[in-house]
């Protein structure tokens, strides 16, 4: 696996993925609206509204292997999710088919399953709760990438990403932490495995605290590096500057849960 594509890169993820992924991939292109800054010599820039196919397809020319972070990160209106996540995503997926890309590794992301309790241990087998709109638009990435791996014999690595940064920051990122070496790691299997199909992985490191089943991506070689425990003093330090969350506080997914909350407390 040469040329490969990263979509947006100019996001906060992005940024810290870079110089990792350059180290295993020289011929990595980036891919945003706008261009991410600090370019250095070599690296190539595309830029692509993933909601114009067009765009999209010429971002894609020549490569054998696309990291899908573009989108939008948060919770949003639907207006914006449906033209960023759900048919940004299709975008991507028919682009890849059409230009003959041979994989494609979806950030995905821990909010398709935020509403299962926190004291519950779920796999990748066990039905989705998404939390959001947001939650619901990478479901729909999901169910994408088992349609152009089944139908279409792309080989798609789903991960349901975590909280990405240097060390967790709080007691619910102390189970969802990843540390960016760690999510590398996986980025890597989806490029790489020999005998990858269509799999759903979560993207966790090492956490002790964690509420995932990560069977599967350790299957498939995943052995991450870095700890949460190992940061357990100051994500305990920050969760006690925050004030309750009577929901959220409940759920996997946190502040996703309670945002826009109407149900009967459960």
């Amino acid at each position: 696996m040469h040329r490969v594509l990263m979509t947006g890169a100019a996001g906060g993820v992005g940024a810290m993925l870079r110089p990792l992924l350059r180290e295993a991939y020289p011929g990595l292109v980036l891919s945003d609206q706008r261009e991410p800054p600090a370019l250095l010599p070599g690296e190539a820039f595309r830029p692509a509204d993933l909601a114009d196919l067009a765009e999209v397809e010429a971002a894609v020319e020549g490569m054998e292997g696309i990291l899908h972070l573009g989108g939008f990160s948060v919770e949003g209106p639907w207006e914006t999710i449906l033209r960023a996540n759900i048919v940004g995503c299709y975008n991507l997926f028919e682009a890849a088919r059409r230009q003959g890309v041979k994989r494609v590794v979806f950030a995905s992301s821990n909010h398709v399953m935020g509403f299962h309790r926190r004291r519950d241990r779920v796999g990748n087998a066990v039905v989705p709760r998404p939390d959001s709109r947001y939650g619901v638009s990478k479901l729909f990435g999901e169910g994408l990438g088992a349609l152009y791996a089944d139908k279409h014999g792309l080989r798609v690595l789903s991960i349901r990403i975590g909280n990405v940064g240097d060390r967790p920051i709080d007691l619910r990122r102390l189970a969802i932490w990843l540390h960016p070496e760690d999510l590398v790691q996986l980025v890597r299997i989806g490029f790489e495995h020999p005998d990858l199909g269509y799999e759903v992985v979560y993207g966790a490191s090492a956490n002790e605290r964690a509420w995932w089943d990560n069977s599967r991506a350790h299957e498939l070689g995943y052995r991450p590096k870095h700890r949460a425990e190992d940061h357990v003093a100051f994500a305990l330090a920050e969760q006690a500057k925050l004030p309750p969350d009577p929901i959220g506080d409940l759920f996997q997914g946190g502040g996703f849960c309670s945002d826009e909350y109407t149900a009967p407390r459960r």
